[in-house]
């Protein structure tokens, strides 16, 4: 399974309007090789290297096997979870000082979760248990000024 964007390569630095500093919109995401057995796909994005601890940017889950692509701009259909800016939607980069890495993460389940919107990613990460087929992610950097 690959995840892969149109807009910046992995490791690379990602434009400045799908941060707080542009336009805040999430980028274009290529999606391929979801296995068959798939039952549904979960994407979470997250910041490591924020300095009060992770920061989870969008997290998505019972998105469609058969979704191949998200557009620019574009939430894709399935079930939010709640960010830590306290969202249900994408919340680009906003580091305050240096370089941060962004993980876009993209899980195949043999399920779908049974959880309602607005659940945390630690929620997710719980009912994903046991039922992660194949995962993959793709890495965006940025750095403000």
């Amino acid at each position: 399974m690959q995840l892969s964007s149109g807009n910046f390569g992995s490791n690379a630095s990602m434009p400045t309007k799908f941060t707080c500093d542009g336009n805040d919109i999430n980028p274009s995401l290529l999606i391929s090789g979801v296995p068959e057995q798939a039952k549904s796909l979960v994407l979470i994005m997250d910041d490591p290297d924020a300095p009060a601890g992770i920061w989870d940017h969008w997290i998505v889950f019972n998105m469609a096997p058969a979704l191949t692509q998200i557009d620019e701009g574009a939430e894709p259909t399935g079930m939010h979870g709640l960010g830590t800016s306290g969202t249900l939607k994408y919340h680009g980069p906003c580091p305050p000082s240096g370089e941060h890495r962004y993980f876009f993460k993209l899980y195949a389940l043999d399920t779908m979760l049974d959880l309602g919107e607005g659940v945390s990613k630690g929620e997710v990460e719980r009912a994903m248990e046991g039922h992660v087929i194949e995962q993959t992610e793709l890495v965006g950097k940025y750095r403000r000024g």
